[in-house]
């Protein structure tokens, strides 16, 4: 299963790279990305957070991005960054959940000059998110519009490491509790501090944090090395 899983997504991203136009999202997909056989200890990897107008990929807009390139087993802050992108939508009611405001994320920058930064960070690595679903969907709407093709990504997801952590090696895992998943929620069963939510440089530096102590309990429980295959989202 994990192999044709695998196979499939390398079909997904030769596909894309056979039909994207010349630029940073063919250059980004002609850059080899890790195997799945490659251990945790030594996988690149970039924690993503971003901040939406709302929950539909196609119809809203992203906002804001934070990255924060993890190398194995450490956190590399020198290659952080926060970027508000400008977008001409406006912001609405989702401004009182990230606080960016419409007067704040017309100075920012241009969405395609923040999307081109984002691909050259990302090149050769696993993206890391928590509910990487949403960074994923949105990313793949983000680069479709610009450039005809998705992303494409192979990621890991923490809240899915999370589920397998509650899970306890059970066959038939109890239903987690409400909120159990939740990144703070996550992050507490570790003693690790509470930032400020919804912030996205600091959101994607506490799933950063939050999957080093889960893989670190997961390796303990299996009693062998960890590797992309055994931790990347389904």
């Amino acid at each position: 299963m994990i192999l044709r899983g695998w196979g499939s997504r390398r079909r997904r991203r030769a596909a894309a790279l056979s039909a994207a136009p010349p630029g940073p999202l063919r250059d980004h997909l002609a850059t080899p990305v890790p195997g799945p056989s490659t251990p945790v200890a030594r996988l690149p990897l970039l924690a993503v957070d971003i901040e939406t107008t709302g929950l539909d990929a196609e119809h809203d807009r992203v906002l804001a991005v934070g990255w924060v390139p993890v190398d194995g087993l450490a956190i590399d802050l020198s290659g952080s960054r926060r970027l508000v992108l400008g977008t001409r939508t406006q912001v609405g009611q989702s401004a009182t959940v990230h606080g960016l405001t419409d007067d704040v994320v017309a100075a920012g920058v241009i969405p395609e000059e923040g999307l081109v930064e984002l691909l050259r960070a990302l090149a050769g690595r696993v993206l890391l998110a928590h509910h990487a679903a949403i960074e994923v969907d949105f990313l793949d709407a983000a680069c479709r519009r610009l450039y005809g093709v998705p992303l494409a990504p192979t990621s890991v997801d923490t809240l899915d490491l999370q589920r397998r952590v509650l899970a306890g090696g059970a066959a038939l895992p109890p239903d987690p509790a409400p909120g159990a998943l939740r990144l703070w929620a996550a992050r507490e069963r570790y003693g690790l501090p509470r930032y400020r939510a919804h912030e996205p440089l600091t959101d994607a530096l506490a799933c950063a944090e939050l999957y080093l102590a889960q893989t670190a309990e997961l390796s303990l429980r299996t009693r062998r090395p960890l590797t992309l295959a055994s931790v990347r989202r389904e």
